[in-house]
């Protein structure tokens, strides 16, 4: 525990490979010490911390567990929670937050990797579906970042898609560039009404129609939101509640991750296995941010990793594929 400020301290100022690395390793023996579920976990799978060498040895907990577990390491006092989505009658993940500034610590030094100071920029957000609940990250990060944008013009919007859409067509007249991030479902539900003509500004989609419409893929929905604002890329945002930090798009449905974050692809038949760059399997995080939690997890998502070290996000494990997977829980 005493050595937790200088490891808090290595976590953003990551250099390279190697770097990273010995990073990991160390947060992974200082979770499997003093978190009592990844302890188990790591336990009951028969692995001894001393033979983790490598970031490819280090077991990766499921993120089913955030819904039945509280996932914390160390004896702290939790500040906030941040639950899932969820849909209905389905248990929600719940992400216990220790520390409140390293998670804006996490995503505004994120945003800055991949967009420059976020001063820059008037944020326009169209969240309906996670304004709706309590205790969105999401809905944290967003109200954060217009905060420190510090433009009067930026801001949330539900379901008012009439004065959204007249502060996009304004936006050539604002002398900070334009981000508008949205629901897949109520960007689709906004383009429908009115069409822009803003190749300037970044849409950035994040999260998916949410059981409110049909779900497209992903070419088809950039495609149909391209046209419609008048943009030649679609950006796009992927997190979780379980996560602290964040992945980007700038277009082609292709993320990287900033230095502190990591994505690996695991064998769907043999989830102790990663998979080679152009394989296709469930992805893997690592996220040195979440040192008080589990920086590693493994998720039910399907992935690939490109050559140049980018990945895709191809959808979800259906029922059958989970079964190829139940060992690991």
């Amino acid at each position: 525990m005493q050595q937790l400020p200088k490891i808090l301290n290595s976590i953003f100022d990551i250099t390279s490979p190697d770097n990273f690395n010995d990073l990991a390793l160390e947060i992974f023996h200082y979770q499997y010490a003093f978190n009592k579920v990844y302890k188990d976990f790591t336990d009951k799978l028969g692995i001894m911390p001393k033979n983790v060498r490598s970031v490819e040895q280090i077991p990766f907990l499921p993120v089913e567990f955030f819904k039945e577990h509280k996932i914390i390491t160390g004896d702290f006092h939790t500040e906030t929670v941040f639950y899932s989505s969820g849909t209905t009658g389905n248990v929600q993940s719940k992400h216990y937050i220790i520390d409140t500034e390293l998670y804006k610590k996490s995503f505004t030094n994120t945003f800055m990797y991949f967009y420059g100071n976020v001063r820059e920029y008037y944020l326009l957000a169209l969240l309906p579906s996670y304004l709706e609940r309590e205790s969105s990250s999401l809905v944290y990060m967003i109200n954060e970042l217009i905060s420190q944008s510090r433009d009067e013009d930026s801001g949330f919007y539900m379901h008012d898609f009439k004065t959204l859409a007249e502060k996009l067509r304004q936006s050539k007249k604002h002398k900070k560039k334009l981000m508008l991030f949205g629901v897949s479902f109520a960007l689709m539900e906004l383009v429908e009404k009115y069409t822009f003509d803003i190749p300037e500004a970044i849409i950035i989609e994040t999260g998916g129609m949410k059981g409110k419409r049909e779900e497209i893929i992903r070419e088809e929905l950039h495609s149909v939101l391209c046209k419609r604002f008048g943009v030649e890329k679609i950006h796009s945002e992927y997190g979780m509640t379980e996560l602290l930090s964040q992945a980007y798009s700038k277009g082609d449905g292709l993320f990287k991750t900033p230095p502190w974050m990591k994505i690996l692809i695991r064998d769907l038949h043999d989830p102790f296995s990663l998979l080679p760059a152009g394989k296709t399997g469930p992805i893997n995080i690592i996220d040195l941010a979440n040192i008080h939690s589990c920086s590693f997890l493994a998720t039910q998502d399907l992935g690939r990793i490109q050559n140049n070290g980018s990945f895709e996000v191809l959808g979800r494990i259906d029922e059958s594929d989970i079964r190829g997977c139940s060992q690991m829980v």
